[in-house]
């Protein structure tokens, strides 16, 4: 494929489904060679087939991101295989729901290990990668992009740790942003508010009640929106950096 971005190679965390597949097909739509990596490895085989058929070029890796030698490991083998590293995207990530008081704090444990831990480790495997691309790259850029939430902006009950984690991506993606500016890398975070995806299959059915309560007669967000905004960000002139963008459904308040 020829695009914007044909020539680089992106890798998209949480590539499985919902956002990070919208994303990946964009980026794919874009002309970049696709990596691939999440836990499920027949979701990702399909999502590569679908590319390749497509005209696009991907390979898909399975890793726990949460594994931090494993993490790292995956990132240099995508790099062994496809050459560079120019584009980032950090989207996995989970949502486990409940008041303080009364939570696992196991759940504590699995959010913190994919949200938070999962993220860093990937970027700081990526972070030499991605500087050097930069550096030769015709572009003269490269380009993390963490997907964080409307949670990482507006706490609300039952959601106190999930919420912690996405506060702290934002923290962390300003703090780096600074750090790598004169390096060619750009920073940006997104940050969607209610996305139809599997987000929420995993919890019990009480939480998924709640949920569907809330957002009575809200016109949720497609992947392909979050995507959209992901594309936009990596596809801007190496003299703009787009730092933060916040993607609502049309009805959400908070």
């Amino acid at each position: 494929m020829m695009g914007s971005l044909h020539g680089t190679v992106a890798l998209v965390t949480g590539a499985s489904s919902g956002i990070g597949e919208a994303t990946a097909l964009s980026l794919a739509a874009e002309g970049a060679t696709v990596a691939l990596l999440a836990r499920r490895r027949d979701r990702l085989e399909d999502l590569r087939r679908r590319i390749e058929s497509s005209g696009g070029t991907a390979i898909a890796v399975e890793v726990d991101v949460a594994d931090q030698r494993r993490a790292a490991a995956a990132v240099d083998d995508v790099v062994a295989e496809l050459g560079r590293l120019d584009t980032l995207v950090n989207n996995a990530g989970l949502m486990l729901i409940g008041p303080a008081a009364q939570a696992d704090p196991a759940d504590w444990d699995t959010m913190l290990s994919v949200n938070v831990q999962g993220l860093l480790y990937v970027t700081r495997a990526s972070l030499p990668h991605l500087i050097a691309a930069a550096a030769d790259s015709p572009r003269g850029v490269a380009d993390v992009v963490n997907v964080s939430s409307t949670a990482g902006r507006v706490a609300r009950p039952g959601t106190a740790v999930y919420a912690l984690t996405k506060f702290g991506i934002g923290a962390f993606s300003e703090a780096l942003r600074q750090e790598v500016l004169g390096q060619r890398v750009r920073v940006g975070l997104v940050e969607p508010g209610t996305v139809q995806t599997e987000i929420t299959n995993n919890l019990p059915a009480a939480d998924r009640e709640a949920l569907t309560e809330r957002h009575a007669g809200m016109v949720k967000l497609e992947p392909a929106d979050i995507a959209d905004a992901v594309t936009y960000i990596v596809t801007r002139d190496r003299r703009v950096a787009v730092n933060e963008i916040l993607v609502r459904a049309a009805e959400q308040t908070w």
